[in-house]
């Protein structure tokens, strides 16, 4: 680690320039290449998959996807001559438009069921030619313009569906403009240099935005979600302004203490530097766990957001000593620079309210250590009531036209009319032909059934489905029950005695498909996970309790961030005032990806609170000061970067994305529990009460156990000696590290 920052602090102008030639060849060839995102929640081999599967390959021209036109009516009913008229115009308007395949109304012979029973509410069906993901905005913001240009007194036009959807992203990206201006606020009032400040940001913007073109191009060698990008540059900001916070707070220190530029950034890239490449690594070893699930949707996020870390590990430990050695002594404050001419370098000692705090958790573990972990159960117990599934329109912003529509057509046509089931069946002679025709009668007397279209046949006949719909919405657990109702009762009696073939499919059954995947692997995921990091633990600190601990903090963070998510989106304890919609379940992938993120987020914390104990521990033996010690010199810096982590993840609620704010109000609720109760008040509570037992390890398998150190011993900085910091008289002196 030495050796790299030698050579980027010599070669200073060559580093920055590498790094800018990446980003902008990386940025064009993106540009050039263009998005390729894909949402395929389907799992091969479920029920839903093969339904999709009999679809595409009996029904060519089912391909494209399909929105909905809404229109109301408060005053005549939507049969009035004027409606018709304005209406049927409309509908011809929007099927000559690009990129439209075809439009249904209500008005034909076959449009009946297009009119609600009060006769002020239709539905036409828009087909496209394409996916959603293939339309360009421009065009989808044409069809919805000039379908909402139809309204008028009386009439209520809306519109719903994915290609609409479209228009309501917003438009410029100010979730991360507003993360990266509080962060740079708190970076200038922790350093007081401005100088120091933009540093860290400056290294986090060149990385992420590196990472956010790359994703971009491999969205074309593999499966990538389209919310991968923004999920990357979440954590590509939040971990790359903390990573670079701890390395100029070394450096910083560095300088404070009489070393040249060029000594102290290579100093920092020695000793944090190679905990930032720790801590990253514990990271992308988490975010890399999804791939034992082997579910080619999480596939790309994991690597994404690996893609995403390490790049701004690689930007910490190579761009950011070339940017210090530039700055030079601007990186101390000018009241710093003037007290170093004037007295000379002087020791630095934990003083004011982090001294006294961790004398207060040293002289009161249990009490506090209590008090954690209550808060910490009591936020961790919406969890139990998880329910995971898809959130659709009717979460969206109620001021939205997509909400708008999909309460429209509720309110028409019953809840379940926004989240059809399909039932599709393979057909192989008579026998099978008669049993489907007989389906929809079977069907209409189900419970949870409102009501069941005729039969469809492919030009072969070899293919047919039915459309299904429910009495509750998509999201509703009765419509889950409704799945399961008719793969287990209703359709092995329709198929009894010959042999037809049906699969539920649709949105519901497909969600429900993937998050019973989900579920079934979690404990494995869970467990390579944690098993994982306790063993990189293990290495590193020689010790059984520290690790285990470890496990049981990150446990607790992840459990209670879930409470959290739960509260807010799936109870709805102030979604709609956070701009998030309505409340519904939560999707069935967070859980995954959440564990990956926080628990290699968690573990960073731990890393550099635990690593500085255990060097004291290593020095003096005492279990007491090295806690004290540990907490006292690296609360401040931590709870500076939990700071920053929060606001950017905060920010990003403002994306308009609402599972994006899902991700962004979990990590902030773990990294805000992480440092202020587990890191700062919990885990040294427990450490003071297990005492030397943190750092028992049987001596046989510390002799089988290869040794990695996190700073190297000859890295360690010299110690002072001061009195008073724990509560102590002054002639008992406490030796503390000067950084």
């Amino acid at each position: 680690m030495a050796a790299i920052a030698r050579w980027c602090v010599t070669h200073r102008l060559l580093a920055v320039l590498i790094w800018l030639f990446t980003l902008v060849g990386a940025a064009t060839a993106a540009g050039l290449a263009g998005s390729a995102y894909s949402n395929d929640y389907e799992v091969p081999g479920t029920e839903s998959g093969r339904a999709t599967q009999l679809l595409k390959g009996g029904f060519t021209d089912l391909g494209g996807d399909t929105d909905t036109i809404v229109w109301h009516t408060t005053g005549s009913t939507v049969r009035a001559a004027d409606v018709v008229q304005t209406m049927t115009r409309t509908l011809h308007a929007i099927e000559e438009l690009p990129g439209v395949g075809d439009v249904t109304g209500p008005y034909g012979a076959s449009g009946a069921g297009q009119i609600s029973a009060d006769g002020h509410t239709a539905y036409a069906t828009i087909t496209f030619d394409h996916q959603a993901d293939d339309i360009p905005v421009e065009r989808a913001r044409t069809v919805v313009d000039t379908a909402k240009a139809a309204a008028g007194d009386g009439l209520q036009v809306e519109l719903g569906g994915s290609v609409a959807a479209l228009t309501e992203a917003p438009s410029a990206h100010l979730s991360e403009a507003i993360g990266v201006v509080v962060a740079a606020v708190v970076l200038f009032l922790a350093f007081g240099s401005l100088a120091a400040s933009v540093l860290p940001i400056a290294t986090a913007l060149v990385s992420v935005g590196t990472a956010y073109a790359g994703i971009v191009l491999l969205g074309h060698l593999m499966t990538v979600a389209d919310f991968a990008p923004m999920l990357g540059m979440l954590i590509g900001l939040g971990v790359g302004i903390d990573y670079a916070l701890f390395i100029v707070t070394r450096h910083r220190r560095g300088l404070r203490r009489g070393l040249t530029v060029a000594e102290a950034a290579r100093n920092a890239v020695a000793t944090t530097g190679r905990a930032v490449v720790f801590a990253g690594a514990t990271v992308c070893i988490a975010l890399l766990g999804m791939l034992i699930l082997r579910l080619g949707f999480l596939n790309g996020v994991a690597i994404a957001a690996s893609l995403t870390v390490v790049l701004t590990v690689a930007a910490s430990v190579t761009l950011l000593p070339a940017l210090l050695s530039f700055i030079g002594m601007r990186a101390l404050s000018r009241r710093e620079r003037r007290q170093l001419a004037e007295h000379g370098p002087q020791p630095e000692l934990p003083t004011g309210f982090a001294a006294r705090w961790s004398a207060f958790v040293e002289r009161h573990p249990k009490l506090l250590g209590g008090a954690a972990a209550v808060v910490m159960l009591v936020l961790a117990l919406p969890t139990l009531s998880l329910h995971l599934g898809t959130s659709d329109q009717g979460n969206d912003a109620s001021s939205s036209t997509t909400r708008q529509a999909y309460d429209l057509l509720a309110d028409g046509f019953g809840p379940g009319i926004n989240g059809p089931l399909t039932i599709a069946a393979q057909l192989d002679g008579a026998d099978d032909r008669l049993a489907m025709d007989a389906l929809p009668a079977t069907l209409r007397a189900t419970e949870g059934v409102a009501s069941a279209g005729p039969v469809m046949y492919n030009s072969s006949g070899d293919t047919a489905f039915v459309t299904v719909v429910p009495t509750s919405s998509p999201q509703a657990r009765q419509t889950s029950a409704l799945v399961d109702r008719l793969r287990t009762d209703v359709l092995p009696q329709a198929e009894a005695n010959t042999s037809l073939q049906a699969h539920v499919g649709g949105v519901t059954a497909g969600y429900d498909d993937f998050a019973q995947v989900i579920v079934g692997k979690l404990p494995l995921f869970v467990g390579v996970v944690i098993g994982l990091g306790c063993l990189l633990l293990l290495l590193a600190f020689r010790s059984i309790g520290i690790p285990l601990k470890a496990a049981a903090m990150n446990v607790a963070a992840v459990a209670s961030s879930f409470g959290v998510v739960v509260a807010i989106f799936q109870w709805g304890w102030g979604s709609e005032l956070l701009g998030l919609g309505g409340a519904g379940p939560i999707e069935p992938f967070l859980p995954v990806i959440m564990v990956s993120v926080l628990f290699g987020l968690s573990m960073d914390y731990q890393v550099f609170l635990v690593g500085r104990m255990y060097e004291e521990w290593l020095e003096t033996g005492d279990n007491r000061r090295a806690v004290r010690v540990g907490l006292a010199e690296t609360s401040r810096v931590i709870n500076s970067a939990a700071v920053i982590m929060i606001s950017v993840f905060l920010a990003f609620v403002l994306s308009g994305d609402r599972v994006i704010a899902m991700f962004g109000i979990a990590l902030a609720a773990a990294v805000a529990l992480d440092a202020f109760v587990l890191r700062t008040l919990l885990v040294p509570a427990l450490m003071h009460m297990l005492g030397d037992a943190n750092w028992w390890l049987p001596r046989r398998l510390d002799r089988w156990l290869p040794r990695i150190s996190i700073e190297p011993p000859e890295c360690r900085a010299p110690r002072a000696r001061i009195s008073g910091a724990d509560g102590r008289k002054g002639d008992e002196p406490v030796v503390l590290r000067v950084h």
